[in-house]
């Protein structure tokens, strides 16, 4: 490589974060540092890394879209049939990493992962766009293919098939996960690699908050 990558630094110093100034509820807390992380046009401010361990004990991570926030965790939706879901069958834990570099903030999350209503499932997948539903039907999600074309020529039928359909069925073998955390951690970029780190543990359903070193 030209640059030595060990070269690189970056100083963090948009923001503070004190224990005084974080609401007690950490959802709350996360609810309000994504609203300013999509104020700031943070691209891709939904994004998130989501990883989970195989029945062997390997670990695999990759990027998800969060779709629903409340006061009983964190909502996203995929094929039930995905590598990613065979795992969660196994282990139903996993671990998600928000990260808003416009904003020197990152957020760590661990909780017990469970689906979500089939009801809820439908109801989210009728609003989205007809493209992707047909996108859901005609990708058999971590399963090996021979060419691309094979996905083509599934969504070709796929669309014959529904065609005159603005809202397509949800398929079986789609639909939601919520994440029930019992860890969150806030990390708020500072100077001199002095950063803030507030955490939140679940105790016996109560929140207890501590400051860690960074």
């Amino acid at each position: 490589m030209e640059k030595n990558i060990a070269e690189i630094r970056q100083d963090y110093v948009r923001h503070s974060l004190r224990k005084k100034d974080v609401d007690k509820d950490p959802i709350k807390q996360f609810q309000k540092w994504l609203t300013e992380a999509l104020t700031a046009e943070v691209r891709e401010a939904t994004a998130m890394n989501m990883a989970t361990v195989s029945e062997q004990g390997v670990p695999s991570s990759r990027i998800l879209l969060l779709k629903d926030v409340n006061k009983n965790g964190f909502t996203f939706y995929t094929n039930y049939q995905s590598s990613k879901a065979r795992e969660l069958e196994v282990n139903p834990s996993t671990a998600l990493t928000f990260f808003w570099p416009e904003l020197e903030r990152q957020v760590r999350i661990q909780g017990i992962v469970k689906k979500v209503s089939k009801e809820e499932s439908e109801e989210y997948f009728k609003s989205r766009p007809r493209k992707s539903q047909i996108g859901a039907w005609a990708s058999p999600q971590s399963s090996v293919i021979s060419s691309r074309e094979i996905l083509e020529e599934r969504e070709q039928k796929l669309e014959k098939k529904f065609e005159g359909q603005d809202t397509l069925p949800k398929p079986e073998q789609w639909g939601g996960y919520i994440v029930e955390p019992f860890f969150l951690e806030f990390w708020q970029g500072r100077a001199s690699r002095l950063h803030d780190r507030i955490v939140y543990t679940r105790e016996d359903n109560t929140w207890k908050i501590n400051r860690l070193a960074p």
